[in-house]
């Protein structure tokens, strides 16, 4: 390959691809070596083709340096790894970057590069990651409300060295399918219990962070044997007080979403810097990526329509009675751990009192510095806590009753 032209490997790995990730996809993407070259990636309904040059308005860009893009294109570096390195930087379609990284796989044999699959649970096409020797124990995370499966990155690298680790997309978000329904904790529970029996051989830990967190709650309370353990970070769980709205928003139809909704980019940035106790530990190209993401799906009306109902049903979880979350928390089967920030705005760490009372063999761990995304703010304490509590439970080999 000439030292300064990137398209005959791209032509190479490229050449006759596929991918069923891609079917219903109309795109370009962008690789740019600092702004010095270009060259397009145009995807047309599952069929890719590589040219010199940038398109006028890639859906996608990606930069980095030329021998970083070399790296990625041959497979020697996984596209994700460079991301989280700070060596290589995305705008626009995340979820499709993520896609398209698995276009470019490595040595097969190499567990620690984290590729991009789909399947089909509870009747939703649903995008997730991988990564990790096929057969270890699974390890399953799940991410929050208006986020995508890359909020959960800087887990996988380390989880991935002892567990198989699926990331999916919840449903109306990232790369996952969009469907109506009322996006309630029982909705999400069956999606993720059937995500679970379709993708793993045996049960699975679940790492949840806020609704992604109540999402692993309910799935454990209704499929128990579905999951060996519950890893809970700041999970969005049932409001006790200030439910005098309720009536309320009852009246509030998930199809008000459906009408158009621009977020200032600045008021989406303030939103997402909010959710951390030292917006600095986040870096900004991955706030970037991130509200980038979060615009873009936000601009689609099936997945305004899942997010939105997705919000409603967090606020209308009923928290009393027989059907009641608080009520039934106590009967929660898989071990559990439930990690808190400090500083949390959104599930303040006040709730740990109630869940100790519900399940006093349980573990809470309230995090000093920490808001609402202790993955991102506090990734190596957040990690080791993780592993620990893997590795205190007990082994299982299968589905038992």
């Amino acid at each position: 390959m000439p030292e300064d032209d990137l398209l005959p490997l791209l032509e190479h790995r490229l050449q006759g691809a596929y991918s069923p990730l891609l079917a219903d996809t109309t795109a370009s993407l962008l690789f740019t070596a600092g702004g010095m070259a270009n060259w397009t990636v145009e995807i047309d309904r599952g069929r890719v083709r590589a040219r010199r040059g940038g398109p006028a308005g890639p859906t996608t860009t990606v930069r980095s340096s030329l021998a970083v893009l070399e790296q990625v294109v041959s497979g020697r570096r996984s596209g994700i790894r460079a991301f989280l390195d700070g060596e290589l930087f995305v705008r626009g379609n995340l979820a499709l970057a993520l896609q398209l990284d698995g276009l470019f796989p490595g040595d097969p044999g190499d567990d620690t590069r984290t590729y991009t699959r789909s399947v089909v649970a509870d009747g939703i096409e649903t995008f997730y990651l991988e990564s990790g020797p096929v057969g270890a124990p699974p390890v399953v995370l799940v991410h929050g409300l208006g986020a995508t499966n890359a909020s959960m990155l800087p887990l996988i690298p380390v989880l991935s060295r002892t567990h198989r680790v699926l990331a999916p997309d919840l449903p109306g978000h990232g790369g996952s399918q969009a469907r109506p329904g009322a996006h309630g904790a029982t909705y999400l529970g069956n999606w993720l219990s059937a995500f679970l029996r379709e993708t793993c051989d045996a049960p699975a830990v679940v790492v949840g962070n806020s609704l992604g967190g109540r999402t692993a709650l309910q799935a454990a309370l209704d499929s128990p044997l579905e999951v060996r353990g519950l890893v809970l970070l700041c999970p969005a769980v049932a409001f006790r007080r200030l439910r005098q709205f309720v009536p309320f928003v009852r009246l509030v139809r998930d199809e008000v979403a459906a009408l158009p909704v621009r977020i200032p980019r600045t008021v989406a940035m303030r939103g997402l810097q909010g959710l951390f106790a030292d917006p600095d530990r986040l870096p900004r190209p991955w706030a970037d990526a991130a509200v980038d993401e979060f615009l873009r799906v936000l601009s689609i009306r099936s997945n305004r329509l899942a997010i939105f109902s997705a919000l409603r049903h967090v606020y209308l979880d009923e928290p009393f009675g027989e059907t009641g979350f608080w009520e039934r928390l106590p009967r929660l089967r898989p071990p559990a751990l439930f990690v808190w920030g400090d500083s949390d705005l959104l599930v303040p760490p006040g709730f740990s009192r109630f869940v100790e009372r519900a399940l006093p063999q349980a573990r809470s761990v309230v995090l000093e510095r920490c808001g609402h995304v202790p993955q991102f703010e506090q990734p190596g304490l957040t990690a080791r806590l993780t592993q620990e509590f893997v590795a205190d439970l007990p082994a299982t080999t299968g589905r038992t009753a």
